[in-house]
C-alpha cells in the first residue's frame, strides 16, 4: 500500500501541485513569522545586552511610600552616595548618570527620531567607556554637545556644525564637539541621544547637585553579585535599592520578548488564517482524487485491501504532500523572514545588526505544521474513499449524499449559525474587554455555521444570477449548472474566498467608522483652533502659555495641567485649566448640572462620577500634593473621551500646592481660526522649537488614527496571503472539474460548443463560485464590523457606523477578478482537450 500511496502521488503531481502550493504558503507564513520575530527579538537583546556592558551594579533611588495624605516623593542620588558607592568594597570605579528628553532638530528644522526615543544624557569625564568616541572631543560647558552617529549620518552634522535642539524650554544651539557609537536600545530603534558634560546635563535636565542613576564597575575578581551585596550593606538601604547589570539584561530582554509576542501573536494568527483557508483546497482535492479512482480504489478492495489500508493509503500520500510543502514552505519562510526585515530597514524602522535566526523550533514548527493539516484535512475524504462499496464502485455507481445526510448537515449548520449570531448579539450588549472572548466565540460558530449551509445556500444565491448568466448563451447556462451539480465542492471553494473577505471587510467597516469616530472626537470635543504640546508628552516649560497668549491674532488660552490627589483614600488626577476661558475652548456634552469651572466649583466625567457617587451638587474633599485638603463641589458633570476626561477644577485653586506648576498642553483659539500663517506664527513665537508640537485638529485626527492606519495596511498584506490561497483553491477545483468532466466536454465539443464556447463555460463558473464567496465574506463582514463597533462604542462616545460602499464594491470587483484570473489556465485546458480522447475517458 505505502507504494500504491508512492505512486498515486507521481500519477497525480499535476492534481496535487496547487495543494502543495497552498500548504507552502501557510508554512512560509508561520516560518517566516517566527524567523523575523526572533530575528529581531534576538537583535534588539543582543544590543540592548552590550549597552550594559559598562554596568555591573546599577544604583538607583527608592521612592518613599506616601505619607498620610502627602503624596509620596523620590529619594535623591546625591553626590555623597556616589562617593560613598565608589569605595564600597569590590567597587572599581562608579558613575553618576543623568538623562531626559532632547529633542534634536534636523537641518531642515523637524524632530530626528520619534519624541520618545529622542534623549539626552551626561557624557562622564573627558573618556567615558559607555560612550566610545569615533570624532572630536568630549563635550565640555554649555555651548558644545557629542550626538550619536546615527543621528550625525541622518542628519548630515559633522563635529564643528551648530545644532539645534530643546530640552523643555527654549532652543539651544550648541556646537558638535564629538560623534560617539552606543548600544542604547532607542538609539537602535531609530531614536536620538545628545551627551552633555555632567554640569551642564544635571541643570538642562533639573536634577543640579544629584543623579537619575549610579552606575558601578566591580573590581577585577568580583562578581556582580558579590559587589551588589557589598553595595547593599555600604548604601542606605531606605534611599536606594540595587541591580546587577546582569539582571537589567535579563528585564530588559524580558521586556522585549513581551513586546515582540505581541507581533508575533498578530502575525501568526494570519498565517494560521490562510492555513485554514488552505484546509478547503486539501480536503476538496483528496475528495476530488478520491472520486476520480473510485475504480482503482474498488479494485484495491477487490483483491483483499482492507478499509483501513485504503484509508492509511490516501493519508501516505497526504504525508508525502505535507512533507514536500513544509520543506518548501520552511525554505521560503526563511526567505520572507529575510524579506521583512529589510523591508523595515527600507520603511525607516532601525533594527540593530545581526544574524538571521532560524531555530530548532521554527524548523519543528514548520514541519508539524505542514504535514499535520494536510493529513488532517485528507482524513475524512480517506475515510469516505474506505467507505465504497466495491461492487458499487466497479460499476461506476457513485454513492450520492442522502436525504438524511443532507438534513443532517442542514440542521447542524442552522444550528451553529443561529448559535453564533445569538453569542455575538449578547456580546454586543456587554462593556469593551467584557465582550471581546464571547464576541471571538460567537464569530467562529457562525463561520463554521455558515460554511456547513454553504451548499444549501450556492441554490439559491446562483440562481439568482441566472438571468446574468443566461445573456451568455448556452456557456452561461452550462456554467450555472455546473457550479450547483456538487454543492459540497462549489461550497469548499468558496469558502475559503469568503474567510479572506470576511476579514478584510470587517476591518475595513471597523477602519472607517474609527476614523470617522476620531475626527469627531478632535472636533466634537473641542472649540480651540489649536492644541500645543511636547512631542513625547512631558510638560511644557512654564513661560509657553505666556507667549502663545502674547502672539498676535491669539484671543484665549487655558493650560491643562495634571496634579495627582487623595480623594477617598485613592489617587486621582486633577486635570487644571482657566476657568475663565475653557468653555470657548472646549465643546463637552453636559450630562447633569452646569459646565462652570471656577474657585471651588469643578466638573467631573461621567465614569469618575459614577466609580465616587457623585452627581451635581455633590461635595467631597480633596488632599493635594502638599497635604492641604479642601472642600470641592461638582457643578456638573460631562461626557469624557480620550481627549479630556477626570477632574476639571480652576488652576487658581490647584496652582498654591504645587510645588513645580507644569503644563501638559495649552489650547487656544486664534482671531480668525486655524490657517497656515497662523501656525506659523505660533511656532515662531516659541522660537520653531522641535521639541513643541502646534497642532490643529486634523493634526490630532491624523496623529491619532496613523499608528491605526499603519496597522491596517499591515493587515490588509497579511490577508491577502489569505486571498492567495484562495485563489489557488479556485484553479485547483476547476482543473480537477475540468478532468472529471473530460467526457462530458469532449461531448459538447462534438455536437457543436467551439472552443471558445468551452473556455467561456469554465470562466463563468469561476465568475459565479468566486461571487458566491464574494458575496457571503461580504456580507458577514459588515454584520461582525457593525458588532464589533458596538463594543468600541461603549468606551468610545463618538463611534459611528460608516458603511464603506465603494470599497465593498471593490472587494467584489476583486471577488470577480479572482474569478477570472483563476480561470484561464483551467480554461485553456478545457479547450485543449481532444474530443475523441475525451469521449473514450470513460
Amino acid at each position: 500500500m505505502f507504494r500504491t500511496a508512492l505512486r498515486n502521488v507521481f500519477a497525480h503531481k499535476a492534481r496535487l501541485l496547487m495543494t502543495v502550493l497552498a500548504v507552502m504558503l501557510g508554512v512560509a507564513f508561520v516560518s517566516g513569522t517566527l524567523v523575523f520575530t526572533n530575528t529581531i527579538s534576538d537583535a534588539f537583546q543582543k544590543s540592548s545586552a552590550k549597552g550594559f556592558d559598562q554596568v555591573d551594579v546599577a544604583v538607583r533611588a527608592e521612592s518613599q511610600e506616601d505619607s498620610g495624605d502627602r503624596i509620596g516623593k523620590t529619594a535623591e542620588l546625591t553626590p555623597g552616595l556616589l562617593a560613598m558607592a565608589s569605595e564600597a568594597p569590590g567597587a572599581d570605579s562608579a558613575v553618576g548618570v543623568v538623562n531626559g528628553f532632547t529633542a534634536i532638530a534636523g537641518k531642515d528644522g523637524k524632530l530626528i527620531g520619534g519624541g520618545f526615543e529622542s534623549q539626552g544624557g551626561n557624557y562622564w569625564g573627558t573618556d567615558d567607556p559607555r560612550y566610545p568616541l569615533t570624532e572630536g572631543h568630549a563635550p565640555h560647558g554649555a555651548g558644545q554637545v557629542a550626538i550619536d552617529s546615527g543621528t550625525a549620518r541622518r542628519a548630515g552634522y559633522e563635529v564643528g556644525d551648530t545644532v539645534r535642539l530643546s530640552i523643555d524650554g527654549p532652543v539651544l544651539t550648541p556646537t558638535v564637539s564629538g560623534v560617539f557609537t552606543t548600544d542604547d536600545g532607542n538609539v537602535a530603534a531609530g531614536g536620538s541621544l545628545a551627551l552633555f558634560d555632567t554640569k551642564t546635563a544635571q541643570k538642562l535636565f533639573d536634577r543640579v547637585g544629584e543623579y537619575d542613576e549610579i552606575d558601578v564597575r566591580a573590581a577585577a575578581g568580583t562578581s556582580q553579585t558579590a559587589l551588589r551585596a557589598s553595595l547593599d550593606k555600604t548604601l542606605p538601604r531606605d534611599k536606594v535599592y540595587t541591580t546587577t547589570g546582569r539582571q537589567l539584561a535579563d528585564d530588559q530582554a524580558e521586556m522585549i520578548d513581551r513586546q515582540m509576542s505581541g507581533m508575533k501573536t498578530g502575525l501568526l494568527v494570519f498565517a494560521g488564517i490562510a492555513l485554514f483557508v488552505g484546509t478547503f483546497i486539501i480536503a476538496n482535492t483528496f475528495t476530488m482524487l478520491v472520486a476520480q479512482r473510485t475504480r482503482e480504489l474498488a479494485l484495491l478492495r477487490a483483491v483483499g485491501a482492507s478499509r483501513r489500508q485504503v484509508t492509511r493509503s490516501v493519508l501516505l500520500e497526504a504525508l508525502v504532500v505535507g512533507l514536500v510543502a513544509a520543506v518548501t514552505g520552511l525554505a521560503a519562510g526563511i526567505g520572507i523572514g529575510a524579506g521583512m526585515r529589510s523591508l523595515m530597514g527600507t520603511l525607516g524602522a532601525t533594527v540593530p545588526d545581526g544574524p538571521l535566526v532560524v531555530s530548532s523550533g521554527t524548523v519543528a514548527t514548520a514541519l508539524l505544521v505542514g504535514v499535520l493539516i494536510t493529513m488532517l484535512a485528507a482524513w475524512l475524504p480517506g475515510r469516505r474513499a474506505a467507505k465504497i462499496p466495491p461492487v458499487a464502485a466497479m460499476s461506476s455507481v457513485h454513492a450520492k449524499a442522502t436525504t438524511k445526510s443532507l438534513v443532517v448537515r442542514n440542521a447542524l449548520g442552522a444550528l451553529l449559525a443561529g448559535a453564533g449570531v445569538a453569542v455575538v448579539l449578547y456580546a454586543t450588549t456587554m462593556d469593551g474587554s467584557d465582550g471581546q472572548a464571547p464576541m471571538g466565540f460567537g464569530a467562529a460558530l457562525l463561520i463554521t455555521g455558515v460554511f456547513v449551509l454553504t451548499p444549501l445556500l450556492s441554490r439559491p444565491l446562483i440562481a439568482a444570477a441566472a438571468p446574468l448568466l443566461r445573456a451568455f448563451g448556452v456557456a452561461g447556462k452550462l456554467a450555472r449548472q455546473n457550479s450547483v451539480r456538487n454543492p459540497r465542492r462549489t461550497a469548499a471553494t468558496a469558502s475559503a474566498l469568503m474567510i479572506g473577505l470576511t476579514l478584510i471587510t470587517g476591518m475595513t467597516v471597523m477602519a472607517g467608522s474609527l476614523q470617522k469616530s476620531i475626527d469627531r472626537m478632535a472636533s466634537d470635543a473641542i472649540r480651540a483652533d489649536y492644541v500645543v504640546a511636547m512631542a513625547n508628552g512631558n510638560s511644557l516649560a512654564p513661560d509657553v502659555e505666556k507667549k502663545l497668549a502674547a502672539t498676535e491674532g491669539v484671543t484665549a488660552t487655558s493650560p491643562l495641567r495634571d496634579a495627582p490627589a487623595r480623594i477617598d483614600r485613592g489617587t486621582e488626577y486633577l486635570t487644571g485649566v482657566d476657568g475663565d476661558t475653557i468653555e470657548q475652548l472646549t465643546d463637552l456634552t453636559v450630562t447633569g448640572g452646569a459646565f462652570d469651572v471656577g474657585g471651588t466649583r469643578v466638573v467631573v466625567d461621567d465614569t469618575t462620577a459614577k466609580d465616587h457617587g457623585w452627581k451635581a451638587g455633590s461635595g467631597f474633599t480633596v488632599a493635594y500634593e502638599d497635604g492641604a485638603k479642601q472642600r470641592l463641589t461638582v457643578a456638573g458633570t460631562y461626557e469624557g473621551n480620550d481627549m479630556i476626561q477626570g477632574i476639571i477644577l480652576d488652576n487658581a485653586a490647584l496652582a498654591p500646592h504645587q510645588s513645580d506648576p507644569a503644563d501638559t498642553q495649552v489650547m487656544l483659539k486664534t482671531e480668525h481660526g486655524a490657517s497656515a500663517a497662523a501656525k506659523d506664527r505660533l511656532e515662531k513665537a516659541l522660537g520653531d522649537n522641535p521639541a513643541v508640537q502646534v497642532q490643529d485638529k486634523k493634526d490630532i485626527s491624523e496623529a491619532n488614527a496613523k499608528m491605526f492606519t499603519l496597522m491596517l495596511n499591515m493587515l490588509y498584506g497579511l490577508l491577502a496571503m489569505a486571498v492567495i490561497v484562495a485563489v489557488l483553491g479556485v484553479i485547483n477545483t476547476l482543473a480537477m472539474s475540468v478532468f472529471e468532466r473530460s467526457q462530458e466536454i469532449g461531448m459538447l465539443r462534438a455536437i457543436g460548443l467551439d472552443r471558445k464556447g468551452v473556455k467561456r463555460m469554465v470562466r463563468m463558473e469561476s465568475l459565479v463560485i468566486s461571487l458566491f464567496g464574494g458575496v457571503l465574506g461580504i456580507g458577514l463582514g459588515v454584520f461582525f464590523g457593525w458588532a464589533a463597533g458596538e463594543l468600541l462604542a461603549s468606551r468610545m462616545p463618538t463611534y459611528e457606523l460608516i458603511l464603506p460602499w465603494a470599497r465593498m464594491g471593490v472587494f467584489l470587483l476583486l471577488a470577480a477578478t479572482v474569478g477570472v484570473l483563476a480561470a484561464l489556465w483551467p480554461a485553456r485546458r478545457a479547450a485543449r482537450l481532444d474530443m475523441l480522447t475525451a469521449i473514450k475517458s470513460a
